[in-house]
């Protein structure tokens, strides 16, 4: 299926089987060979899988977090930095065997846990690696790295296996996500993914108990601020904290980085500037959230985008 600003409208199809996994709900059949929304067969295709040194510093310590970049993403965010992965160009086709072997080779090297990044499309598969692995002697936490446009029904195939949530709360405001994302119910969805995720993890569980510590269990929500979007900003943290108070961490992220294929959304084509972020994480404060995570210092960097060279694969 050619992804297209079409083919990316949020709802239902109204072809019968094929793939339900989120919700695009594009009903192609991967299984057969044919791409879905995601830009994917059924066939596990991943760009990189390494100790990775830029995550909340819970998730990655100091050896860094073992982080598997699979191809494909059913989101399309306009702004994403990932975006040779995300469009599915990158990468390299793998066994369900083989990635139950690179969560081991990950674990060998010193990782503190194992981080799925944008997994939702593969589910099925990487459910099945992990219980391999697992029986295998793979005992490390695994971490479920989400845009956060996922099925609750999807995630429940991961409970039991996942013990640390990542997920993105990207915005509030229908408007701006129809527009970023094509996605105009992207706050109800997140809303239900991320209610989904706590269920699982509970409260926060870091290592010797100490909130210093690695992070053992529990949830993160990550928000990237965006340029001229402070107060959509405020609006995804007043729900967070009046919904979840401190049983999540908020993660609230400067890091947005304008790429070249933004001129045709010129609202959002620079970086958000220091009194954006700082009105952003002055409110943060000022409603109470305490549990979390700020950026410091000149984050939007390309240098903070991995080469997506098939290292590890």
């Amino acid at each position: 299926m050619t992804v297209t600003d079409e083919t990316l409208k949020a709802g239902g199809s109204a072809e019968k089987g094929g793939c339900r996994l989120c919700p695009r709900n594009c009903g192609v059949k991967r299984d057969a060979g044919e791409i879905g929304i995601c830009g994917q067969t059924d066939r596990i295709k991943a760009a990189r899988a390494a100790l990775h040194h830029w995550e909340e510093p819970c998730i990655s310590g100091e050896a860094g977090s073992g982080t598997v970049f699979f191809s494909g993403c059913a989101l399309h965010c306009v702004f994403c930095q990932n975006k040779s992965i995300a469009s599915g160009t990158a990468g390299k086709y793998i066994t369900i065997e083989r990635l139950s072997e690179i969560f081991l080779e990950l674990q060998a090297k010193g990782a503190n846990n194992i981080n799925l990044v944008t997994p939702g499309h593969f589910v099925p598969q990487i459910r099945k690696a992990l219980i391999r692995a697992k029986e295998r002697g793979l005992s490390l936490p695994i971490v479920y790295n989400t845009g956060s446009y996922e099925y609750a029904d999807t995630l429940r195939q991961m409970e039991g296996l996942v013990d640390i949530y990542l997920p993105d709360f990207k915005y509030m405001d229908a408007g701006l996500a129809k527009r970023y994302s094509r996605a105009a119910d992207y706050s109800d969805v997140a809303k239900t993914a991320i209610a989904e995720m706590v269920r699982q993890t509970g409260e926060a569980v870091f290592e010797g108990g100490n909130e210093d510590g690695l992070m053992k269990r529990g949830t993160i929500v990550r928000h990237l601020v965006l340029p001229g979007c402070a107060e959509d900003s405020k609006a995804v943290i007043r729900y967070l904290y009046e919904t979840y108070g401190d049983t999540v961490y908020i993660s609230i992220m400067n890091q947005f980085t304008p790429m070249p294929y933004l001129a045709e959304y010129p609202e959002i084509n620079r970086r958000v500037t220091e009194a954006e972020y700082e009105e952003v994480v002055d409110y943060a404060v000022s409603v109470g959230v305490e549990c979390g995570f700020i950026q410091e210092g000149e984050t939007a960097e390309e240098s903070f985008i991995p080469a997506f060279d098939g290292e590890g694969i």
